[in-house]
């Protein structure tokens, strides 16, 4: 099996050392349009094959798609970071030009893959694959509900004093600091609610912590979180690829479900071989139907600037 990852900076690199570490296929090729760039990542990656005890070959590549082909599995990391004074159009439209012109190459070598997107804004870049790919809606992920979903449960995990893999909980909606939807009334450990365990006010601080999870710690890094989006994106090319059916909130195409159409945002998927096996129902409350409403609206906004890429 092979993975593709285009974009060898932090987060995708970090995604091809994690996919490689835990065997999960027997190929990453990792490309960039950096000159060498990729080729050191993946040898750097390679030289840890030994000592960490893995077979898995990975490849740097600069630009040549043709290295890419025959990919089960391809996940597009590239675009800019927005810079200060830029406009949320110009940067919806600087990365588009960049995820359009990563779609059309891979699909020349790839005929029917399953694409992951983590370029940002996330929703409106799987929006724009899934309208410029012409593949099957169920092949094109958004990541950043797994993302988020970790956070959300890292910072209960903190809260509770507990051990992080025991707890439930989940981020739908937007990924953005004002549309995301930490579901605090769905979160558990080991099946019992938080509120056995803490306050309701400090359950809302940790929905507030986990909505500003990415901009906390950019702040602290003085850049974009790279090593849980990379992990993240290795816990869902997993659940692809060993078909786990793992229940993963995750950016998908909405026709119907939860009321909504024509929109890509976060819902909880069972995520396979197929890509979105299914969408999972979730039955909201009035105050959460309104919250994802919103968010919903939030994300319209933001595609209506795709309007000369579609």
């Amino acid at each position: 099996m092979k993975v593709t990852i285009v974009g060898a900076g932090n987060v995708g690199a970090t995604a091809a050392d994690v996919i490689a570490s835990k065997s999960i296929v027997s190929e990453v090729v990792l490309l960039d349009i950096k000159e060498g760039f990729a080729e050191g990542k993946a040898l750097d990656i390679m030289q840890t094959s030994n000592t960490k005890g893995f077979n898995t070959r990975v490849v740097g590549v600069t630009s040549d798609y043709s290295k890419t082909s025959n990919s089960d599995v391809v996940v597009i990391t590239s675009g800019m970071p927005r810079k200060p004074g830029m406009s949320r159009e110009e940067l919806v439209g600087i990365n588009a030009k960049i995820v359009k012109d990563v779609t059309k190459n891979i699909l020349i070598h790839s005929e029917n893959p399953v694409i992951i997107v983590v370029s940002n804004p996330m929703d409106t870049m799987t929006y724009l694959t899934l309208k410029s790919s012409g593949l099957n809606k169920k092949r094109i992920i958004g990541m950043g509900g797994a993302l988020d979903s970790s956070r959300f449960k890292t910072y209960i995990s903190l809260a509770i004093n507990k051990p992080a893999n025991d707890i439930q909980g989940m981020v739908i909606g937007g990924h953005g600091d004002t549309t995301m939807i930490p579901l605090k009334r769905f979160a558990k450990y080991n099946g019992l609610p938080l509120t056995d365990f803490i306050s309701e006010k400090n359950i809302e601080e940790i929905v507030k912590s986990t909505m500003v999870g990415g901009a906390t710690l950019t702040k602290l890094l003085g850049t974009s979180a790279w090593y849980a989006p990379g992990s993240s994106v290795a816990y869902v090319v997993d659940s692809v690829i060993n078909d786990h059916k793992r229940i993963i909130p995750s950016s998908v195409y909405l026709d119907g479900e939860y009321g909504f159409s024509d929109i890509c945002i976060g819902v909880p998927c069972v995520i396979g071989k197929n890509g979105i096996e299914e969408i999972i129902s979730l039955n909201l409350n009035n105050e959460e139907k309104l919250l994802l409403s919103n968010s919903v609206d939030a994300v319209k906004s933001m595609n209506e600037s795709l309007s000369d890429h579609i």
